[in-house]
């Protein structure tokens, strides 16, 4: 048996099947099928920075509110999970105002950004009044929930 990057070849099903090719040569095959794996996941992931970093600065802040929200949902996951769900209206409160906030900022997101056809006419003042006016409404919603 031979391991390398998290694959195990096994010489022992490639000698008794009924290739011509030797154990050595599969292998060698696999190995370098990996390698330019990971060279293809190299260049995306390159390729991935490379175009984020024409991101205008506003989406990018955006972006960060996002994931800043996703992450607070999933501390309050992992708080409940550990302490327990006592107030349970509470912990759905929280969860699903972190998760409303997070939709809407995408939602700001899709409507601020230039490249994006649909909106072109729409000034960014008023997605932003759009933005505001409905994290208005789901946090009422959210708080009457709380009781």
């Amino acid at each position: 048996m031979f391991t390398k990057s998290h694959k195990t070849f096994r010489f022992d099903s490639i000698v008794k099947s009924k290739h011509t090719e030797t154990a050595i040569t599969v292998c060698v095959r696999e190995m370098v099928k990996s390698a330019t794996t990971k060279d293809d996941a190299h260049a995306l992931f390159h390729s991935l920075r490379s175009a984020y970093s024409a991101t205008p600065t506003n989406l990018k802040i955006i972006d960060l509110y996002v994931v800043f929200a996703v992450f607070t949902a999933l501390i309050q996951v992992v708080y409940m999970a550990i302490v327990g769900s006592f107030p349970f209206n509470s912990f759905l409160s929280g969860v699903l105002s972190c998760v409303g906030t997070a939709v809407l900022a995408v939602c700001l997101r899709i409507q601020v950004n230039k490249e994006n056809k649909e909106f072109k006419d729409l000034p960014p003042e008023r997605a932003f009044a759009d933005f505001v006016l409905c994290n208005l409404v789901l946090h009422l919603v959210i708080i009457n929930f709380l009781g």
